[in-house]
């Protein structure tokens, strides 16, 4: 292990959230082929970024911040505010930097090495990405 790993608060939050977006995405990619193990990998892709997209990981941050503990919100909220000089193409930007915190948290929670509470955070995440309406 790297020092990041001892001290994964200290990384810049943008760099949490290039690290998260990696995890949360084979996590969802994992989860979509283990729910549809015959479909085509085109219609894989396209339920994947139903979950990865700026807006699924909006929802899933607003619907698990009441299980986040203080340490998790601060991360959280340190990825958000992050200046990103990148513009979203298919989000808005409240969306964009709600999605910029969680993948920052997703990035945190795995340089923690705390499996069972990232998984559990991944599952409470991944139930909540898609509007239901």
């Amino acid at each position: 292990m790297n020092e990041a790993n001892e001290n994964p608060s200290q990384l810049a939050p943008l760099s949490l959230a290039h690290l998260g977006d990696a995890v949360y995405e084979l996590y969802v990619r994992n989860r979509v082929i283990h729910e549809h193990p015959t479909m085509p990998a085109h219609k894989l892709h396209l339920q994947t970024v139903k979950y990865v997209k700026a807006h699924a990981q909006s929802n899933s941050i607003n619907a698990i911040m009441e299980i986040l503990t203080d340490d998790e919100i601060a991360v959280f909220r340190r990825g958000r505010n992050a200046k990103s000089y990148t513009v979203p193409k298919n989000a808005n930007l409240g969306d964009y930097h709600r999605a910029t915190g969680f993948e920052a948290l997703m990035g945190y929670l795995y340089l923690m090495g705390d499996v069972e509470r990232l998984e559990f955070i991944m599952d409470k995440a991944f139930i909540n990405a898609i509007d239901t309406v």
